[in-house]
Formats: C-alpha cells, structure tokens, sequence
C-alpha cells in the first residue's frame, strides 16, 4: 500500500511536499516525494489529501490505571499530601475499576496519536488483561515499593520479573519500575539493576521529582523527611542528590529512564549523561505542582535524551473550560508555553525519535524510514511547507487518523 500526503514529515529527515510513504506488511519500504515513486507504483495508493502524514508518537512515561482519576484529586499544598491523597482514592477502587480507566487511557492515546507509551503498572493482575485490548504499543513496567510491606528486596524483584516473563508478547516491552528513592530502599535498587541487566530489560524509575524529595535525600529535612520517619529507613537521607544516589546503587545506565528529574544538584546532569540515562519530562504534571523550571537546556547541553510524557491525570488540573485527557499535544502546548527557547523541531523530537531512543527502540518507532514499524498518524492541514512543523507542535483535539503496523486503529468520525 502507498500513502499519499500533502507533506510528509519523517521526522528523521526533512519534510517532504506531496509526499509518499510505501508500506508491505508492518514496515516502511520508502519514503520521500510522491514524483518519484509514481512512476514505479504498482500497488493500490490512498491518497489521504490535505494532511500532514508524520510518526506516531511516543509517550515515554505514563500511568494509564490513573486515568479516571482526572479532577479527582485537589491540587496540593506540598507533594506529600498528594501522595497522601492518591493513596486514600486508590484504596477505594477495584480491579475492574483499575482495568475500566487503563482501557479508556489506551483509548485516548490512540486517538490523540500516540502509538507506543511506556506505562507504568502497579497492579500485576492487570497486565495479562489490558495489554491484549489495545492497538497500542504497550512498554509496561512494573512497580515495586516495600517500604510499608518490608518484604526483602529479592523477593520483591523476583516475583516482578517471574511476572513479566510470563506475560506473552515481545519481552522487549516489559520492564521493572522501582517507584522512587523515598518509596524504595537502596537493596531494592541493586537487586533492580542486576536483574533487568540479566534479562536486559529497561528500568523506569521517579527521581528528583519533587523539592521534598530532593531535600528529603540532600539535607535530611523537609515534609517528606519527616511524613516518612516511622516508615522508612533514613541512613540514605542526607548524603546527596536523588540522582548522585542512583547512581551510586548502579541504577544508571543507557536502559533506565528517570521521569521527571525536577531538582538538579550541580553535576547531576553530567552525571546522567556519562552513564546514558534518559530523562521523561511531563509539562503538565509539572505545571500542577508548580515545580521550578524544567532544567531542560541543561540536561541537553550535558548530552541527556530528553523525551515527553504525559504522567497520569491524576497530576492535571481541571476548570470548567479544560477537562484534561492523555494527549502528547497536550504535553507539547504546554512545554512551548513554558519553555521560550525551545523550537518547534525540538519538541517534535522529544515526542518523537527521543523517545524512541529511550526505549531502545531507535529505527523501528520514532520516525518514518526504511524498515521502521508502519506506526504513523495524520492532522489536517492547508498552509505552506515551511510551517508544517509549527502546525504539528501545536495541534489540539484529536488526529485525523491512527495507524499501528500498518493498519488503521482510529479514524476521526468529525475529519472524515
């Protein structure tokens, strides 16, 4: 099958006008300009008209099980008091009501063109039934605590990964999620970075995500510090940045992705760079807990891979005139509305390829090449070439259309 395009935008190269891209099976065959492919086409073409054709895009942190928690939760006065709260409104749910708001976040990621997310999953049970029910390229990680339970690390990290090796599918898409630092205890961190090194899993991980939990591990102090003092351990309290312990328990590496990394220590971002960690910043969290400025330019001058994640909604703000949905346009509005040196192109690329890249995914997702998954997306679109990638950066609504290895998963009735 061919797609025809006004532009075609591969992300990995430049944007194209009357654009085609060739698909057989899954993968992209060719990509470039609808001129010199016509000439040697000899397969059915869907001429989609005026829009632009571009990747799907890659979420790369988010809590699907969350996403009927949207407008549930009020903002906080202090990041505890959140966690306190999500802690009380998970308590009262179920597992049907945890499989329900999977599905219907899956479901507005689809439509709102994400075609991989890296997920976040705190109840196991669910796995085996909501990976099956999505389109969607699911990374599921799993999240592992201990502090309230006590259990020994290696039994926590055994029974993760006996779990993820059981569930069918690609064991590349599976992955184990140590919440955070103040969740966690440091043997929960070595026993995480020896076993996903063994199974060469990836590693999705909260750090620095908050003031209290950067004062809580620099300085021994703060509403963290003291909220948790009958729950948990504090030897690690006091002796240095969330991201200097990380790395001193060896969980950094080029398979671990830290979301959000808020609060930076002097050499922290040099720090993530030497070891190839990746960095996912979710704009509207960050907004909902008014959070200092994302160290965005710093990060990226050391060599971080910055990417974009959505977080869950229970971390999004609801009025009147904004119900929040899981939408990496979304994500991209309000990284431009917070962020005056950031381009265009750049945040594309943090939607996109870099993502992609933090998943070790590089040239099958992220971009439109030869060989890569046909995982691509389209928005309506009229004006010139040259604005194509301002238009994309700040879509709102929904896409055109949605389509994961090659087949079409979503198709906007009000566009069509």
């Amino acid at each position: 099958m061919i797609f025809r395009a006004r532009i075609v935008l591969p992300i990995t190269a430049p944007p194209v006008e009357d654009g085609a891209v060739l698909i057989s099976g899954d993968r992209i065959q060719w990509v470039g300009a609808w001129k010199d492919l016509a000439p040697h086409a000899s397969v059915p073409v869907e001429d989609l008209g005026e829009v632009i054709l571009l990747p799907g895009l890659v979420n790369a942190h988010c809590h699907l099980e969350y996403t009927h928690l949207a407008g549930i939760l009020a903002p906080p006065k202090s990041f505890p008091d959140w966690i306190k709260s999500i802690l009380t409104a998970k308590s009262a749910w179920g597992f049907s009501d945890y499989a329900v708001s999977w599905i219907d976040g899956a479901r507005q990621l689809l439509q709102s063109g994400t075609t991989t997310v890296a997920d976040i999953a705190s109840v196991p049970e669910l796995l085996d039934v909501v990976r099956p029910s999505t389109p969607l390229r699911v990374h599921s990680f799993l999240e592992m605590t201990g502090i309230r339970s006590r259990r020994p690390a290696e039994e926590i990290v055994s029974e993760a990964a006996h779990l993820l090796s059981e569930l069918p599918g690609n064991p590349e898409t599976v992955g184990l999620s140590p919440h955070a630092l103040y969740s966690t205890m440091p043997e929960l961190l070595e026993v995480t970075a020896r076993v996903a090194a063994e199974k060469r899993w990836k590693i999705s991980m909260h750090v620095a995500e908050s003031i209290s939990e950067f004062e809580m591990f620099m300085y021994a102090r703060g509403p963290m510090f003291d909220w948790l003092a009958p729950q948990r351990a504090r030897r690690d309290c006091g002796s240095g940045s969330p991201v200097r312990i990380c790395e001193r328990h060896g969980i950094l590496s080029p398979d671990f992705i830290a979301a959000h990394v808020n609060y930076l220590w002097q050499d922290d971002a040099h720090r993530l760079a030497s070891h190839g960690a990746h960095v996912a910043h979710c704009p509207q969290s960050h907004a909902y807990f008014r959070h200092h400025r994302f160290p965005r330019v710093e990060l990226q001058a050391a060599g971080v891979n910055v990417c974009l994640g959505t977080d869950s909604l229970a971390s999004t703000r609801v009025s009147s005139a904004h119900h929040p949905r899981l939408s990496l346009f979304d994500e991209m509005t309000a990284l431009s509305h917070s962020d005056s040196l950031i381009t265009p192109r750049e945040i594309l690329e943090l939607s996109t390829r870099n993502g992609a890249r933090a998943l070790g995914r590089t040239g099958l997702i992220g971009g439109l090449a030869i060989n890569s998954l046909a995982d691509f997306i389209t928005l309506p679109y009229h004006g010139p070439l040259s604005d194509a990638e301002a238009r994309v950066a700040s879509h709102t609504g929904n896409v055109q259309a949605t389509w994961v290895g090659g087949d079409c998963v979503w198709r906007n009735p009000d566009r069509t």
